[in-house]
């Protein structure tokens, strides 16, 4: 075991004392804060985004300090322990100034020392076991074939195929691989290390085939268990020693920025891209593959109003006001295709990509737009009859979603039932989440709860039995229909997050109507002007 003392103005004397020497690489300048609160939801437009270098500029937004950690070190997230509870939940925005074309290892590296100089983390570095997987070999029943010939083997992964009207089948196809090699592979997709017990030593050819799985990394798992099962191989539960890092301390808030920050980052021109074919298409008409286009493809025959709601981030079932009413409906009379091509010198980011969009839609439609507040129904939990799980102190905040397939069904109607768990948050923090499980929760939800403390919050529910959700449902399948028996059949879905809210934990989300920024398209054009 060793410390790693990260140096930095508080960790000077610790360096010393063990005799190290800090020489890694360091960035010109930096501009580090806090990410404004209202962004600290979970939302899929706030997700984390960045370690990317775009000319002279790396950039992070919206990154938890597991997430700056995670990248620094190279380290999964089940392997970082310890830590603050915030360690998951503050976000950060990181711009930094480096050479161009500076190689991924050396950022981590500079980002390590940007870390030290302003958070001054201790971390201690060590082997423990943690929960993995465990793969061995049955007696008898092997079905691997012993690889001939020379050369250093590979897994591909073969395109699915179905068979007999069966759901579509992966097909990762292994030619002179090695156990290890298997276990590497099997890593990111159960989401957890995978130790070699086997004892079969030499390269083998093999086909790992199992099901495409829609329902989170459960019923994946279950899937790669008999696919490898099918291969005489037996994977189980159990402990993995793994190198692990443990967050000593860190400081919450970044230390001050240098002088000059402001000076040193100055406003980059408009996004937009070098080039760009937008194209009007029609569902049965060709759609280009993104190794043939000159560019990147950055739509294939899709609907503007949902390119339009993903260049502005706009949740699933929030809409702009003001689109032409030939952009609604169920019809590809709107549809484009959109071939791109990228500045080399910008961050092949989100955030970027959003941007460019924008612009390019922007363009080719002759858009006019701005958000103005008008009100709009808003939720603000309460509390009826709390019934909360007082939390441990010593867990990370933040909320862990779990899809549940029982029996291999889809449970709830169309959607897959989600068994939440949200530790060691206040009602606010809470709140504050809420909008990344409801499909109707459009906009911020306020606390107004009055409880105080931090707590463990745990409810299932159906997402897609959200009041917005079931209304597109009902359109797609009316109902509700008959049974065999003659009797009216079960309405679609299951419990809504909104409702186990209040049965489970006794609060409730109470809609009220308050000013909210909403996108109005002042002028827009029915089809895009020609190339």
């Amino acid at each position: 075991m060793r410390i790693l003392r990260l140096l930095g103005a508080a960790a000077l004397i610790a360096g010393s004392v063990l005799g190290q020497t800090d020489t890694r690489p360091s960035f010109d300048i930096a501009d580090v804060h806090m990410t404004p609160r209202s962004e600290w939801s979970q939302l899929p437009a706030h997700a984390a985004d960045g370690g990317f270098l775009g000319g002279d500029r790396y950039e992070w937004r919206r990154a938890t300090m597991l997430d700056l950690i995670k990248n620094a070190y190279s380290v999964d997230a089940d392997k970082v322990f310890g830590g603050p509870a915030w360690l998951d939940y503050n976000r950060y925005e990181i711009t930094a100034k480096t050479k161009p074309g500076t190689k991924p290892a050396v950022l981590r590296q500079m980002l390590q020392s940007l870390l030290a100089a302003r958070f001054h983390p201790v971390l201690e570095q060590a082997t423990r076991p943690v929960d993995g997987y465990i793969l061995t070999a049955s007696k008898g029943n092997l079905k691997l074939r012993q690889a001939e010939g020379e050369g250093p083997g590979d897994c591909v992964n073969g395109s699915p195929f179905r068979g007999g009207g069966a759901p579509p089948i992966n097909n990762l196809q292994c030619r002179k691989a090695t156990m290890t090699q298997l276990t590497e592979l099997l890593h990111p997709r159960l989401v957890k290390p995978v130790q070699d017990s086997t004892g079969l030593n030499g390269p083998w050819d093999f086909d790992l085939q199992y099901p495409v799985m829609n329902s989170g990394p459960g019923g994946r798992t279950a899937a790669i268990v008999e696919g490898l099962a099918a291969l005489g191989l037996k994977l189980d539960p159990g402990k993995v020693p793994q190198m692990v890092l443990t967050v000593q301390s860190i400081d919450e808030q970044p230390s001050p920025n240098p002088p000059g920050v402001e000076a040193a980052f100055p406003k980059r021109p408009p996004p937009q891209f070098e080039v760009a074919s937008v194209r009007p298409c029609k569902a049965d008409m060709p759609r280009p593959a993104l190794a043939e286009a000159p560019g990147n493809v950055i739509a294939n025959c899709d609907p503007v109003i949902s390119l339009i709601k993903n260049a502005w981030g706009l949740p699933i079932l929030q809409f702009p006001v003001g689109a032409p009413k030939s952009l609604e409906g169920r019809t590809d009379y709107s549809n484009i295709t959109i071939v791109a091509k990228a500045p080399a010198d910008v961050p092949h980011d989100r955030d970027h990509a959003r941007a460019m969009l924008r612009a390019l839609l922007i363009d080719r439609y002759k858009m006019t737009v701005h958000y103005e507040d008008r009100p709009m129904d808003t939720a603000t939990l309460v509390a009826v009859k709390p019934r909360l799980t007082k939390t441990d102190p010593a867990n990370r905040t933040g909320c862990v979603r779990e899809l549940r397939n029982p029996e291999g069904g889809r449970g709830g109607g169309l959607g897959t039932p989600t068994h939440l768990v949200c530790h060691n948050m206040t009602t606010a923090q809470f709140a504050e989440q809420l909008p990344l499980y409801d499909f109707d929760l459009y906009y911020p939800v306020e606390d107004s709860t009055g409880i105080e403390g931090a707590w463990d919050f745990t409810i299932d529910f159906d997402p897609m039995a959200s009041r917005g959700m079931m209304a597109i449902r009902m359109q797609i399948f009316p109902g509700p229909a008959a049974s065999k028996d003659g009797q009216a059949a079960e309405p679609m879905g299951g419990v809504n997050l909104q409702d186990a809210i209040r049965k489970q934990l006794g609060l409730e989300l109470k809609i009220s109507k308050r000013p909210q920024p909403v996108l109005v398209i002042d002028h827009m054009l029915e089809q895009p002007i020609e190339n």
